[in-house]
């Protein structure tokens, strides 16, 4: 049977502050190879760096030399602090330039994740070395897909293991990607979805001798009872299948002793006329037993 593991619970916020004056467990900052600059004195060219690293008393600047940091993609570094509001700093590499679509943000946000688990960090913040390099539109966009990278990049299917990595974060803080009720409404969304997925990805993972059609019929209808104002559940048993002339669908089922269940979820909107019905038939296929 697989274990009882607690979802994951992060909780995001876009804050307005300088992240020399932020508190918590480890701040991570994303650097560019353009934001370094490699004189003899391994002084930091980027205005937000160079903040940091004079209120550090030079650390940004010895460990990017010690640690050979320059900036590159997938470049990580997290180091211990004292006496600052901040008790480690993480640097994560995004290459020559930072593309800010919505697929790098995702993988920004994966780099976050891994600096927070490195750091067994409750709390954690990311900032950016050159908050300028993304548009003002675009913003809460970037800020929900690093939620979502965040999320997705903490998940661990622990269900079937002895022993399991504990995620420690809980609360997250993004500073130069705007605030406001918008970007809130972005991050609450980013993380339910990030939450579906994990969801799915949990079902899909889950051996046959634990996920039959029943189970996964199960977890439907639960579904359909918590979110009872949009979504409703439909379960036809092979009874009902055979009411309703299923000849094919059922002559699959009888090769697996698991008794077939033929789901179907429907989500209707909250508010307005449905002007437009959408149908997605899936196999659900629960290796090979239908």
């Amino acid at each position: 049977k697989p274990n009882v593991v607690e979802p994951l619970q992060v909780s995001f916020a876009a804050i307005g502050i300088e992240p020399s004056d932020w508190e918590g467990d480890v701040l991570a900052v994303a650097v560019t190879e353009k934001d370094l600059c490699r004189s003899p004195c391994s002084s930091f060219e980027n205005a937000v760096l160079k903040r940091l690293d004079s209120q550090l008393g030079g650390l940004l600047s010895e460990a990017s030399a010690e640690e050979d940091f320059a900036g590159k993609a997938g470049q990580l570094v997290v180091l211990r602090l004292q006496g600052q509001g901040f008790k480690r700093l993480g640097l994560i590499g995004l290459g020559r330039s930072a593309p800010f679509t919505a697929a790098a943000c995702r993988g920004l946000g994966e780099s976050f994740a891994s600096v927070a688990k490195s750091a067994r960090a409750g709390s954690a913040a990311l900032a950016l070395a050159s908050p300028g390099g993304i548009h003002g539109e675009f913003k809460p966009n970037a800020a929900a897909a690093i939620a979502s990278g965040t999320v997705l990049g903490l998940y661990e299917d622990n269900r079937y293991r002895s022993e399991s990595n504990k995620v420690h974060l809980k609360h997250v803080h993004l500073i130069g990607f705007g605030y406001g009720p918008e970007v809130d409404r972005r991050l609450e969304l980013a993380n339910y979805v990030s939450s579906g997925v994990i969801f799915g990805k949990d079902l899909v993972n889950s051996p046959a001798n634990v996920l039959t059609p029943v189970v996964l019929a199960e977890e439907a209808s639960k579904i359909a009872s918590t979110y009872s104002d949009v979504f409703t559940a439909t379960i036809l048993d092979e009874e009902r299948c055979r009411e309703l002339k299923m000849g094919s669908y059922l002559a699959v089922a009888a090769a697996s002793a698991n008794p077939p269940r033929f789901i179907h979820l429907c989500y209707k909107p909250p508010g307005g006329n449905v002007k437009r019905k959408l149908a997605i038939v899936g196999k659900g296929l629960t290796f090979d037993r239908a």
